[in-house]
């Protein structure tokens, strides 16, 4: 199970918001590089200011990068936006933003540093295997346990736990640990959904 499941339900909430960007001829392409934008300000702020109360923006932030990275998908496909230049800036800009927003963690008193940016290569890595699913069926894989969403969740909480209760920073450690273990798991199941698909065209 994973976030991906209620993309729908959350895309019927922002239709109206869609048509109104359109009409202001807003494209997708303009979308995900202001989220990819944002997300790198902000991850320069958290490290130059890693305050623990600064982490609170983490999760409000991660929350309206869901919604653009929804936004920018629905302007591509309903209003005809669909373009090379567009997939690649997607891909690239989730990669270049998890970075930006996940790596100020490893800044923080108590959590080591190493395990932040495991988790940050693993997150990669479980990107990497979704587009090398669509290379070779065809079709993008979000397979979680620890898909784009999920990490989301998973950091925006982090960053209230850091923001609201300081002191128990250390945790993170247990929580990177877990988040690894996860990210271990959906590389694994979206390359072998690919092999069994590759084999069953076969």
């Amino acid at each position: 199970m994973t976030l991906y499941a209620i993309k729908p339900a959350f895309q019927r909430l922002l239709r109206p918001l869609v048509y109104k960007m359109h009409a202001r001829e807003i494209t997708a392409n303009q979308v995900t590089l202001f989220a990819t934008v944002v997300s790198l300000l902000l991850g320069a702020v958290l490290v130059l200011f890693p305050a623990p109360l600064m982490f609170i923006c983490l999760p409000c932030y991660l929350f309206i990068r869901m919604a653009l990275n929804a936004i920018d998908g629905m302007l591509a496909r309903e209003y005809n936006q669909q373009t090379t230049t567009g997939a690649i800036l997607n891909e690239t800009g989730d990669i270049i933003s998890d970075a930006a927003l996940y790596l100020p963690f490893a800044f923080l008193p108590g959590v080591v540093p190493a395990l932040v940016v495991l988790t940050v290569l693993l997150a990669w890595l479980t990107e990497f295997c979704g587009i090398l699913h669509q290379a070779l069926t065809g079709q993008r894989d979000y397979r979680g346990p620890l898909g784009k969403s999920d990490r989301a969740l998973l950091f925006g909480a982090a960053g209230l736990l850091v923001a609201f209760f300081p002191s128990s920073a250390h945790y993170l450690n247990v929580i990177l640990v877990v988040a690894a273990l996860l990210l271990i798991r959906t590389c694994y199941n979206r390359c072998r959904n690919a092999i069994e698909e590759k084999n069953d065209r076969a």
